[in-house]
């Protein structure tokens, strides 16, 4: 990697002028969120591997969200459609993986792949990348559930997507992930360019986002619960929660909500273009304010905390919320919560790594890549 394009990531930042239409209560972090995305980034790029992947070749989604935060980086324009070598490189190798079948994967987890590297070449908005994002778009899709009757969800996980084999289960953390790529990709086949491509099954997502809430009022299946600790917020995948579960006063089981995987309910749900006053909106909102905090994953604690953070950064700005309600009425400045808990734990380096190992976060790369994706959403999210 050249020396002068890590020096300039690194530091660019800190030349960049105040702009007159940020709030003067921002100007000072909204600098030093800049100039901690740039250590990050700079960081980043002296990982690259010499072929032009990070970490592990056999797990693409490391280079794809390593990618997604350099394109991201508010101190770097795109807009003259030139990529900097390191992210031509990085990006040459992500294409070079993409299989026949339109998947960008190597070792199994063909949609937590194919979904992280069609959200970073979204994230360019270069158009040489467009035959590669309609092939990564046609996988996605045509990983949606519709198992028995064809055209009903009568199967739970119907509507969702699972990490890409039909054989298991879906879940809300792939299914997510890929209604972000296909959102953030629409614009390629609005131009009216590919008009026969397929379309997701939006109706039957929503039900599956629904089976996977705490909302009596909207999901169907039997273990719903709506009792004071749970309701409103998102379990893993209709039926099963990786935060266990709860006894509530009359005895019944319910699945334990909990918080990284009830923002990406959030964020799943504004892709669907749900309304803010729809009951699945409010109540996962109201949830996520009970539970708010920035010192741990609820539910989960240091497990999955910095998938938490960037999960949370990403539903709060897409949802346009700018400051959440609390369950005391009061409102939390989530910018600054999370700007102050993020900047605090970049290590000497510009890297971050979570201690609890749980979900590959003890990879620096991961977790960077993480942080330096949810600070850029901070960034952009400033008023």
């Amino acid at each position: 990697m050249k020396t002068k394009a890590i020096l300039t990531l690194a530091f660019c930042a800190a030349a960049l002028p105040a702009h007159a239409e940020t709030s003067k209560e921002y100007l000072s972090i909204k600098q030093e969120v800049g100039q901690s995305i740039a250590r990050g980034n700079a960081w980043l790029a002296e990982q690259q591997k010499e072929k032009g992947f990070w970490d592990d070749g056999g797990l693409p989604a490391f280079t794809a969200l390593a990618l997604t935060a350099l394109a991201r980086d508010p101190n770097v324009d795109l807009s003259s459609g030139k990529l900097p070598d390191h992210m031509k490189k990085g990006f040459d190798w992500l294409l070079e993986q993409q299989k026949e079948d339109g998947g960008i994967y190597n070792r199994g987890l063909a949609v937590y792949n194919t979904a992280t590297s069609l959200t970073a070449m979204s994230a360019t908005g270069l158009k040489e990348f467009e035959p590669a994002i309609v092939k990564a778009r046609r996988h996605l899709i045509a990983n949606q559930w519709d198992i028995g009757v064809k055209g009903e969800t009568d199967n739970k996980n119907d509507g969702g997507i699972g990490y890409g084999s039909k054989d298991d289960h879906t879940d809300m953390s792939n299914t997510y992930l890929a209604l972000e790529a296909l959102s953030l990709s629409d614009t390629v086949i609005e131009d009216g360019n590919y008009a026969d491509e397929p379309k997701l099954d939006w109706n039957a997502a929503l039900t599956f986002l629904s089976r996977s809430q705490n909302l009596t009022a909207t999901n169907d299946q039997e273990w719903a619960s709506d009792d004071p600790k749970n309701k409103g917020g998102f379990v893993y995948t209709p039926g099963d929660s990786k935060a266990g579960t709860d006894t509530t006063a009359d005895g019944k089981v319910a699945l334990r909500s909990y918080g990284s995987i009830s923002y990406a309910g959030l964020l799943s749900l504004v892709y669907a273009k749900l309304t803010p006053d729809d009951p699945r909106v409010v109540a996962v909102k109201e949830w996520l304010g009970k539970n708010y905090t920035v010192e741990e994953n609820p539910n989960m604690g240091p497990e999955g905390l910095y998938y938490y953070y960037q999960a949370m950064a990403k539903a709060l700005n897409a949802a346009g919320i700018d400051k959440l309600k609390l369950a005391d009425g009061s409102e939390a400045d989530w910018r600054k919560d999370l700007a102050g808990k993020l900047l605090s734990s970049q290590r000497e380096n510009g890297s971050w790594m979570n201690d609890n190992g749980r979900w590959m976060e003890s990879n620096p790369i991961l977790v960077t890549a993480y942080t330096v994706m949810a600070l850029e959403e901070i960034y952009r999210s400033i008023p």
